[in-house]
């Protein structure tokens, strides 16, 4: 009785505490990726290498089977500094290029497809066009000998 009690209270803690050691360490994992991607940002270097930093540190930081999204990563860091706007408030400005204008992308990319179709269309056009003047001009060299258009010949 007094082992199946201990069980219990073993599975029970075990139950309580995980959750709160795996929540903890995200959000220091988001956190610190925030304190990487701010003070690379204020230090001057360009979005791209301290996205990539903050990034790759909140990813390994996140192990497990699942690796975190890059909209994810970029969430949790804006999440930090607005959570933590007295900490952060030089790093406000930078958030913007953590979301880009997905609409904007999305329309380039289907007027870039639009774009590379129409092409592909006019190419398509172009060599039907060749195809049949080549059979034009063959069907026509068949039917006219040198005889045929010898114009002296009456």
């Amino acid at each position: 009785m007094q082992s199946l009690k201990n069980k219990k209270l073993i599975l029970i803690s075990f139950g309580v505490f995980t959750p709160l050691i795996i929540i903890n360490a995200k959000v220091n994992a988001s956190s610190f990726g925030a304190e990487i991607f701010c003070t690379m940002r204020d230090g001057g270097n360009d979005h791209e290498s301290s996205w990539d930093a903050a990034y790759t540190y909140i990813k390994k930081q996140k192990g497990g089977l699942f690796k975190v999204s890059p909209k994810n990563a970029a969430a949790q860091i804006t999440e930090t500094v607005i959570r933590e706007r007295e900490k952060f408030s030089y790093c406000v400005e930078y958030l913007d290029n953590l979301h880009p204008n997905r609409k904007l992308i999305r329309d380039l990319e289907k007027e870039e497809k639009r774009k590379e179709k129409e092409a592909r269309d006019i190419e398509n056009k172009r060599i039907k066009l060749e195809k049949e003047l080549e059979e034009t001009n063959k069907a026509i060299s068949d039917e006219f000998t040198d005889e045929t258009l010898d114009r002296y010949s009456y």
